[in-house]
């Protein structure tokens, strides 16, 4: 297809399949998301620093393994390595919501991690191998938003599958969607044509090794990881916050809806308005809303002070700290808007010339830092501030949670100090990129002196 050619939303049956596919993982893995740190605590039985390191470790090598595992996926096929990762998911889910021992569980989500990270790079190779250059915007486009469509409808079904089943029933309820899954993918899916050479595994290793051997790169890294440490705290804090203070009524999976529902909404107007501003403006305005976004949760007690436990709005009537979960979630989804789109542009900057794709291929590993040390810190916090009510004395049952929304000062905390960090990073960097402009400028000519004439 060539340049000229008019653009169309017409694309491969094999895209069409994968992005149906890719709603029902997501959809799956999703309601399971939301639920999993309440699972592992309430029916496996883990502590809640116990919880934080299994979903620490689970979630961050989930980010971790799409590289290796892609690399594979590329010698065996996309059909039949699609169809291991998906019985791997089936089974992973299944087992998951079976057995609630704390052995079976590790396992059940080590299965869940190895499919689920091999999902990954097989449905965006599709989709980037079913689309040229002139319609790849118009296909991730379409893969974005069945992410958000199987994001959005996994979240909402886990509440009444809690509340009314159990649960394990979410679990249950994964295992059947990655099911349909294998079972769409075995009907309907045909690995598309691929025309280049898989990269040995070796060069998979090295290229590896030059990314996290550049300081400059991973610096950016480690710094945006501060943003997502907040942003995570949806599947690590918040689902345990709200139950525990106000009671099993409470809609965490919806709450969390809030944050896809604003991004869809706000992503292509917020686009538009800061297309001018440079990418590191566009970073750092979001690094700069979301310890906002913590700090507006922690607040909660001031609004329960003023207003008591229950606040109206016409016929409907809100615990502050829902209200304040509310806009909390809102300013990130909001701050998310000002980031996602700028950052992966001004990330490739960072990449030494001639490499900004395999950089690029690495740039996940913000997600891989901020889960494995957000979920850590979670365990952690809600063990001191916001605690088990299973094990906590009549007696302290009174006393316990006063001081709950102090888990939100340290996360606002650490969202500053990121935004600092841009600041300092981008002053450095930028002073580095001035020296050596100078020094790689081509030497002014001499000026040829003047011989008057006699």
């Amino acid at each position: 297809m060539t340049h000229t050619a008019k653009l169309s939303w017409k694309f491969p049956k094999e895209f069409w399949s994968a992005n149906v596919i890719e709603l029902f993982e997501r959809c799956a893995y999703y309601a399971m998301f939301i639920a999993l740190t309440l699972y592992l605590t309430n029916s496996v039985g883990f502590t809640d620093v116990e919880t934080g390191f299994v979903v620490a470790f689970f979630a961050a090598f989930l980010y971790f393994m799409p590289a290796i595992l892609g690399a594979l996926a590329d010698r065996t096929g996309f059909r039949a390595a699609l169809m291991m990762a998906f019985a791997f998911l089936t089974a992973g889910y299944a087992l998951l919501g079976a057995y609630q021992e704390k052995t079976t569980a590790i396992f059940s989500l080590t299965l869940i991690m190895l499919g689920g990270a091999a999902v990954k790079p097989i449905i965006t190779g599709t989709v980037a191998k079913c689309s040229d250059d002139a319609h790849r915007a118009r296909a991730f486009s379409i893969f974005y938003q069945m992410v958000n469509i199987g994001s959005f409808a996994g979240k909402s079904m886990a509440k009444p599958l809690r509340t009314e089943l159990g649960l394990e029933y979410i679990n249950y309820f994964a295992a059947a969607m990655a099911l349909v899954a294998l079972v769409a993918t075995f009907l309907f899916y045909k690995s598309p044509r691929i025309v280049s050479t898989p990269k040995p595994v070796k060069e998979i290793f090295a290229g590896m090794k030059r990314v996290l051997m550049n300081f400059r790169f991973m610096a950016l890294i480690f710094i945006v990881a501060g943003f997502w440490i907040i942003q995570g705290q949806l599947y690590a804090t918040m689902p345990k916050y709200t139950i525990r203070l106000i009671g099993e009524h409470a809609s965490p999976e919806w709450l969390a809806n809030i944050n896809p529902l604003v991004v869809v909404l706000c992503v292509i107007p917020i686009t538009h308005l800061i297309r001018r501003i440079r990418p590191v403006g566009s970073i750092a305005i979001a690094m700069f809303i979301i310890p906002i976004s913590a700090l507006a949760i922690s607040l909660s007690p001031l609004l329960e002070a003023a207003f008591g436990t229950s606040i109206s709005f016409g016929r409907i009537a809100m615990h502050p700290i829902t209200i304040m979960m509310i806009i909390g979630i809102a300013l990130q989804g909001l701050a998310e808007c000002f980031l996602s789109p700028r950052f992966y542009e001004y990330a490739s900057k960072q990449a030494p010339k001639n490499e900004e794709g395999l950089y690029m291929g690495y740039s996940y590993l913000t997600t891989f830092f901020a889960w494995l040390t957000g979920f850590i810190i979670s365990g952690y916090l809600l063990e001191a501030f916001c605690p088990d009510p299973k094990k906590l004395l009549p007696d302290q049952m009174a006393t316990a949670y006063a001081h709950a929304h102090y888990i939100w000062y340290v996360f606002a905390a650490i969202g500053f100090a990121a935004f600092l960090m841009l600041l300092v990073f981008k002053s450095v960097t930028d002073r580095m990129d001035r020296k050596k402009h100078v020094k790689e400028a081509p030497p002014k000519a001499e000026p040829v002196p003047f011989i008057e004439e006699e």
